[in-house]
């Protein structure tokens, strides 16, 4: 974890050493060295736009950099995938589960079966980077690696898996639907968990819904996704007119989708404080249940990098307690 001040010690870090002009910006396609923490960097295109509205590569360095301090925490120890948009946002996009080719030798690495039906690397592995430092989310940011996801799972000096820490819930508005019906959903499930024991703490998706975790204590893989599709069964049972539990789309007209599968070991969810590729450069954000209580405008709970920063300087990090309340999963 980064030490206080760490905002204004990373815009410091992340400065051009002295042996590199400080102005003006370097023009597209010149590459810059950087110190970042104790590493140093060589980063490229800093001018390039990876939004639609104009929001830069430098601009996104700029952000990671100085969410660094609360986003670490929520990543520390978890594979990352990354979605790459090497040409910004609206050309190719790619998911990248292995380290790239040319990835630092420092980068610390975890490699593990593969879950699905393509590998990767090697015979049924994959290698995931682990974003331990402010120096990783530079070097990620710098290959456009603009969304950042993790599962709610970390892995031990051993590089082996451990049971699941987190519970999730993804809310997802159907056609019809905004994050202000996903509101009213977590505002349900809230109380659902609240009498299970468990402190539910939500944030904004950075696209149209929103999640809610909790943190746990089992030894059961499947026990997570089974609590979740319980819950999730129950309120579209109770409403039915306004929430479904399956993942049909025919089904999400008007209903906010529960999506309790994401709590399965081979699933990942989008980090707190990850930007997401959007039109703009919007953020999963967490926030306070009173803001969720308030939610009548979907556009109110839209948070851009800016915002982000803003609101940590105002309000530190919202998640910080969420590893003090785990509690036993029913």
């Amino acid at each position: 974890m980064l030490a206080p001040r760490a905002r204004e010690r990373v815009a410091a870090e992340t400065a051009p050493t002295p042996s590199t002009p400080a102005a003006p910006t370097p023009p597209l396609g010149k590459k810059v060295t950087v110190q970042a923490g104790k590493r140093r960097l060589t980063l490229s295109n800093l001018d390039k736009p990876l939004y639609p509205d104009g929001f830069t590569k430098g601009e996104v360095i700029n952000y990671y950099s100085r969410v660094a301090e609360v986003l670490l925490p929520h990543i520390a120890d978890r594979p990352v995938t990354f979605i790459r948009f090497p040409d910004g946002v609206g050309g190719q996009q790619f998911f990248e589960k292995n380290v790239p080719n040319g990835a630092p030798s420092w980068l610390p690495t975890v490699r593990l079966p593969s879950t699905g039906s393509r590998s990767g690397r090697g015979e049924g592995e994959i290698e995931y980077a682990l974003l331990d430092e402010l120096a990783a989310l530079v070097w990620a940011a710098n290959m456009a690696a603009l969304e950042l996801h993790v599962p709610q799972w970390q892995v031990d000096a051993g590089a082996h898996r451990l049971p699941a820490d987190l519970l999730v819930f993804d809310l997802d508005p159907g056609p019809g639907t905004s994050i202000v019906q996903c509101c009213r959903v977590a505002e349900r499930l809230r109380d659902l968990l609240l009498d299970d024991g468990l402190t539910p703490f939500a944030k904004t998706s950075g696209s149209k819904g929103m999640q809610l975790y909790a943190a746990i204590d089992t030894g059961d893989p499947a026990a997570p996704s089974a609590y979740a599709k319980k819950l999730a069964q129950r309120l579209a049972r109770e409403t039915p007119d306004s929430v479904t539990a399956v993942m049909a789309k025919n089904q999400r007209t008007n209903r906010v989708f529960i999506d309790w599968s994401q709590n399965n070991p081979a699933k990942t969810t989008i980090a707190p404080y990850s930007l997401r590729g959007r039109d703009h450069p919007t953020v999963s954000t967490p926030i306070t249940w009173d803001e969720v209580e308030a939610c009548r405008h979907a556009s109110r709970r839209v948070f851009t990098a800016d915002d982000v920063l803003d609101r940590v300087d105002d309000h530190g990090d919202l998640l910080l307690n969420l590893p003090e309340k785990r509690a036993p999963l029913p």
